[in-house]
């Protein structure tokens, strides 16, 4: 198989014969509120159904849940905060599966207890991890920290959705919200696809590949990665799949850095992008390693990559 990054990587092919289900999943639409399981069982479904961040890094949600022996989380943050640009799916499923996932509406929590609802300004990164724990809770991430650092368990809405399916109706991670979208895009929508589906059926589906289109993106524009080809299938990480025009889809121009110093006022993650640019078009990797090179790239659409 060929992944959205134009390699070819050992995949496992399933074949069946219509849409077969074992017994033991509850594909009925009832909303199940009781929960019966241990909190051994529970960590388990997620480890048995496949559950992964479904904010683009992926991480097998089974481990973040386990809290490692001399760690006590007392805060768990349930991020709905879709801050790259394009990207709605997160915001169509708190739309369609708020009962589910307990957030999206301050009149559905008020039905929960011990479970608030914390508006936060649309910007980028907003959604990334240590910037969402700061704004909800004032907490501060240490420097090549983790969240439970400091007592908070960060999960993307759309994990808390697959582990409301995969503790209460037994369901395994087979099928995701993807959006597919881009200025010229007829039908444009988020859209509930099994894991494995072409991206090119995605895009036959929201009116075909536009004429002017100049680049097929995985993700967001901020954090997600052109497509080598569309023959590609939906994979547990796809958030979206963005179709740019020609005009837009270019590199800009790369102007000489004056030293300003605005990039890092503006750096999310505390670092000093000027230096770490200089430094790495001089080769100085190792440098440009103790300056926190390899933090600019933990955030990925709203959860962070767990090093």
């Amino acid at each position: 198989m060929v992944d959205t990054t134009g390699y070819k990587q050992t995949a496992v092919v399933i074949d069946v014969e219509g849409d077969e289900w074992v017994e033991t999943v509850d594909r009925s639409p009832q909303l199940v509120k009781e929960i019966t399981l241990s909190r051994e069982k529970i960590i388990e479904r997620c480890q048995e159904n496949g559950l992964v961040g479904m904010g683009g890094a992926t991480f097998p949600t089974h481990i973040k849940l386990s809290v490692p022996a001399g760690k006590k989380c007392d805060l768990l943050i349930i991020n709905g905060v879709e801050c790259e640009p394009y990207l709605t799916s997160d915001h169509r499923l708190m739309l369609e599966k708020g009962n589910e996932v307990l957030t999206g509406f301050t009149e559905l929590a008020k039905d929960y207890k011990g479970i608030t609802i914390q508006p936060l300004k649309v910007k980028y990164p907003q959604g990334g991890e240590k910037q969402l724990i700061k704004a909800c809770t004032g907490r501060e991430v240490p420097s090549g920290g983790l969240p439970v650092d400091v007592g908070v368990v960060v999960q993307n809405v759309g994990t808390a959705f697959a582990v409301y399916e995969a503790v209460q109706k037994n369901k395994p991670l087979v099928e995701r919200v993807v959006t597919v979208t881009g200025k010229s895009v007829k039908n444009p929508g988020n859209f509930m696809v099994r894991l494995g589906t072409p991206v090119t059926a995605l895009i036959e589906a929201a009116g075909g590949m536009p004429d002017d289109t100049g680049k097929v993106v995985n993700g967001g524009p901020m954090m997600g990665k052109a497509l080598a080809m569309t023959d590609v299938p939906v994979t547990k990480g796809t958030s979206g799949i963005i179709l740019f025009p020609s005009d837009i889809s270019k590199r800009a121009e790369v102007l000489p850095c004056i030293r300003c110093g605005k990039c890092s006022s503006a750096c999310a993650m505390g670092l000093e992008p000027w230096l770490i640019s200089v430094l790495a078009q001089k080769g100085m990797f190792e440098k440009a390693e103790l300056h926190g090179v390899w933090r600019m790239f933990l955030h990925l659409s709203g959860e962070e990559a767990v090093a």
